[in-house]
């Protein structure tokens, strides 16, 4: 799998740029933090930021052997190559999804009382950590408040929210947000250029545009293209069930019911995917809304509606996308929401 074979392995390589500019920052000075919390959504990179400090702070080779001023893991010696295999005496990585309880936070916690076996620091790598019960936390609080020197918890969820605040306000925390368009399209490069393959920079857009803001997504999406051995625009977006994007704003902005039922209806025969196009419309009409309050956007195509209908369609397109998980028809909910819009606005249209 791409997502697999081309994992960061060093700093330098991480896709989130804001993440990467921290993290550097953390490691050039001589004080670490003995707890990190990583906040963001699933693809962005957590896990790989864990498994890249940890080796930072195990290397043979850097500055934390003192063998130079440099921070990044040589990812030659021993420790950086057992830590790649998850066979590293001193990280420990713990799925709290599977391991919930106040016993594994114990034995955690009776782990930090000896010293690294191999390495500098012994690295804890909680993964859900918003998983872990009460009880566990309780646990695991204590530790935190008094941390040994060699111990680096880091924690990472997708939601904060479930953290106790006596344990955030214990971590020094990293908020990888949503993954950047162009962050993922300079991944997506990266991974091209060692593949030796080339696509064009519209392709990679589509790509970026629905993998749901995640580098693992748009790496799996480009592997699925790759497979199918699919090279243009149009084989990509029929693929991807979007097809005709585009031209469903184009045909909606002309206030014609019947060409947008039209449009749809075939849309459905087609197999066009309902929730990739009003996920798309959504956007683009975000994008409309913000220029038509004055805000400065990268907006391919304006659209001829008021600010006032924008709002409009905005809100029905949100609820028939909240729709689509109940319907029996997949094209119903957005037939109704454009049926509901024509009605409100037939009064300004005729």
């Amino acid at each position: 799998m791409l997502y697999l074979k081309y994992r960061p392995k060093t700093i330098e390589e991480l896709d989130n740029s804001e993440v990467k500019n921290k993290i550097k920052n953390i490691l050039e000075k001589n004080d670490l933090p003995h707890a990190f919390l990583f906040i963001g959504k699933k693809g962005t990179g957590k896990t790989s930021v864990a498994r890249i400090l940890a080796k930072s702070v195990n290397c043979l080779n850097n500055k934390f052997s003192k063998k130079n001023n440099y921070f990044e893991p040589c990812n030659k010696c021993d420790n950086c190559l057992l830590i790649d295999k998850s066979s590293f005496p001193d990280v420990f990585e713990i799925d709290a999804a599977s391991n919930r309880g106040i016993e594994e936070a114990k034995n955690i916690i009776y782990q930090t009382n000896f010293l690294p076996m191999a390495g500098h620091f012994r690295v804890f790598i909680i993964d859900e950590a918003h998983m872990i019960t009460n009880e566990g936390f309780n646990a695991l609080l204590k530790t935190l408040e008094e941390p040994p020197k060699t111990a680096i918890f880091i924690l990472a969820t997708t939601n904060p929210e479930k953290i106790p605040q006596t344990i955030t306000s214990r971590c020094f925390q990293v908020n990888f947000g949503k993954a950047k368009t162009q962050d993922i399209i300079s991944m997506l490069k990266r991974i091209l250029y060692r593949e030796k393959i080339s696509f064009d920079d519209n392709i990679l857009k589509i790509i970026a545009h629905h993998s749901d803001y995640s580098f693992r997504d748009a790496t799996k999406i480009l592997q699925e293209i790759i497979t199918q051995n699919l090279k243009t625009k149009e084989e990509i977006e029929s693929f991807l069930g979007i097809k005709g994007r585009e031209s469903f704003l184009s045909i909606l902005e002309k206030k014609q019911p019947n060409l947008v039922f039209s449009f749809i209806d075939q849309f459905a025969k087609d197999g066009g995917n309902f929730k990739n196009l009003i996920e798309d419309s959504l956007e683009n009409l975000r994008l409309c809304l913000l220029q038509k309050k004055g805000i400065n956007v990268d907006l391919d195509k304006p659209i001829n509606l008021s600010a006032k209908e924008i709002t409009l369609l905005i809100k029905l397109l949100m609820e028939a996308y909240q729709n689509l998980k109940i319907t029996p028809i997949e094209s119903l909910p957005l037939e109704i929401a454009l049926a509901e819009f024509y009605e409100k606005t037939k009064d300004k249209n005729s």
